[in-house]
């Protein structure tokens, strides 16, 4: 008696193509050969793909309901002499559907090592730590290597044999006979996914994956100068790969914090440094701080407010380089808020003999 492919699959004849990709979804998880340990699993995993084959083909579906065959009332013969209806059926979806429940959700290839993804972590760094170089440990979530298995997927070395579906190619030719003869068509092996090995006994730790979720500490060493937006490559720190492929790159996005004294561009730096007005006018040497103390400057008699000085190599270091920036250093004349007795007389006196008279005179009037 030929098979009910709706009841195989545990859906109705009005289920949406959405309700059966999920029933076959459900049950090929659970009769997966890689995850199931009874008798019949992987004849149970056969028949749920012969009839998601057919029902989750509309083509293929509308053939099944009206004739009884996925072929339009020819018959076609497969292996074993039933009809299995592959002809015109997209292994790709098989594919995609393993993808959701092996490996975190990411789409693996069939065949060989497969190497592991790549990761971006945006890390906060000071200014000050930008600047001048500094090392931060950071954790994160990646997958690793399953130490219980060492990435092999089973117990025991020995757990490990051929696909008995495909012997061990992790492809298989399917036969449709069509009114012009047979049609041979070959896709990759649902059985084993087309690794062409199967596992007796998954290892307990992983599931038979080969592979683990775990948050790893690693040290970043922030070279000195970097700027905000910069991305660091750490090779071979991205989630472990597959069946012994390599593993993924991590990229460490540096998002640098504003600075609480300096303004940098570029590689230079900027500072507002204040004095009063009888440093502008007979002038001084102040102390102005840079990144690694403070250095002196000479304000030369008669400075104006906003008058920019430059401190030669007192700015960032140019990242890769040598070579560093300057700091800028532009001074602002306070102006008091308030004057004694004497200091009023003094500056009416100076006031007085100038022949421009405009600022301080209306200062003081």
């Amino acid at each position: 008696m030929a098979k009910d492919y709706y009841e195989v699959l545990g859906v109705s004849k009005d289920s949406t193509t959405a309700e059966i990709k999920k029933a076959y979804k459900k049950l090929a998880k659970k009769y997966h050969p890689d995850v199931s340990s009874s008798n019949n699993t992987e004849e149970k995993f056969k028949e749920i793909n012969e009839a998601f084959s057919v029902l989750g083909n509309e083509k293929k579906k509308n053939n099944y309901d009206r004739f009884g065959s996925a072929e339009g009332g020819f018959g076609g013969q497969g292996f074993g002499g039933q009809s299995h209806g592959f002809g015109g059926f997209d292994f790709n979806d098989v594919e995609d559907i393993f993808s959701s429940f092996f490996g975190g959700g990411r789409k693996r290839k069939s065949h060989g090592p497969q190497r592991g993804s790549d990761l971006q972590y945006n890390l906060n760094v000071s200014f000050e730590d930008a600047a001048l170089g500094a090392e931060h440990q950071v954790s994160i979530e990646k997958t690793t290597k399953c130490k219980s298995c060492k990435g092999k997927g089973a117990k025991k070395p020995d757990d490990v044999e051929n696909c008995s579906t495909c012997d061990g190619s992790g492809t298989v030719t399917r036969q449709t006979r069509t009114p012009f003869g047979y049609f041979s068509q070959s896709g990759v092996c649902g059985t084993c996914r087309g690794e062409g090995k199967k596992i007796k006994n998954p290892c307990s730790t992983c599931n038979g994956i080969g592979i683990v979720n775990d948050d790893v500490k690693i040290d970043i060493k922030i070279p000195e100068g970097i700027r905000d937006g910069t991305t660091l490559k750490l090779g071979g720190h991205g989630d472990a790969g597959i069946k012994d492929g390599p593993s993924g790159d991590l990229y460490i996005r540096i998002q640098v914090s504003e600075g609480e004294l300096f303004t940098r561009i570029d590689d230079d730096l900027y500072i507002d440094a204040k004095i009063n007005f009888a440093q502008a006018a007979i002038g001084d040497e102040i102390k102005v701080p840079t990144l690694k103390g403070k250095v002196k400057l000479k304000i030369p008699s008669g400075t104006q407010t906003h008058t920019n000085f430059r401190i030669k190599d007192n700015g960032i270091k140019h990242l890769n380089s040598t070579n560093k920036g300057d700091l800028y250093v532009r001074v602002i004349i306070e102006t008091p808020n308030k004057l004694t007795k004497h200091e009023k007389e003094f500056y009416k006196e100076y006031i007085g003999k100038q022949e421009n008279k405009g600022f301080f005179k209306s200062l003081f009037e």
